[in-house]
């Protein structure tokens, strides 16, 4: 069964942004827990966080499609709730150590330094290698994306 809040987000998304009609789109929310989800959720909301980066090596081994600009996502809180639509804008994929301070800053977490994000980062894809059985370094590969919020919940 569709989660209703997506359904309703994308229709009324759809009303007010009839030239998406006929587009199609994914839905996810951030990070590795609930509490993640609703942190980084909630930056979207704010206008504060407007890139995310993620694991290369994950899409290549789940086969799974990398973010591509004018992909239309519908990002979910902590509860699986749509809070807003948004579009990428650009992605790139770079080493671990060199995602830029601007993506960094863009990410809109923490102090939005450099240096927040790699040790956020860090210990977050240092997790996600535990679980598939592979060490982490510094030349992982890493999908950094960009979006431009579209429509959000109303509050």
């Amino acid at each position: 069964m569709k989660n209703e809040s997506i359904t309703q987000m994308w229709e009324d998304f759809r009303k007010m942004n009839p030239n998406t009609a006929e587009k199609t789109y994914t839905a996810w929310a951030f990070g590795a827990s609930k509490e993640m989800a609703d942190d980084l959720a909630n930056l979207v909301l704010q206008g504060k966080k407007t890139a995310t980066a993620s694991n290369y090596t994950l899409y290549e081994l789940e086969n799974e499609e990398l973010p591509y600009p004018g992909l239309i996502n519908i990002i979910l809180d902590g509860d699986g709730q749509a809070i807003a639509v948004a579009e990428t804008t650009s992605v790139e994929v770079v080493p671990f150590n060199e995602v830029t301070k601007e993506h960094a800053y863009l990410e809109g977490e923490g102090d939005r330094s450099l240096q927040h994000w790699r040790e956020v980062h860090e210990a977050f894809f240092k997790n996600e290698f535990e679980a598939i059985k592979k060490d982490f370094h510094d030349q992982i590969p890493v999908v950094c994306e960009r979006f431009k919020v579209l429509f959000k919940r109303k509050m």
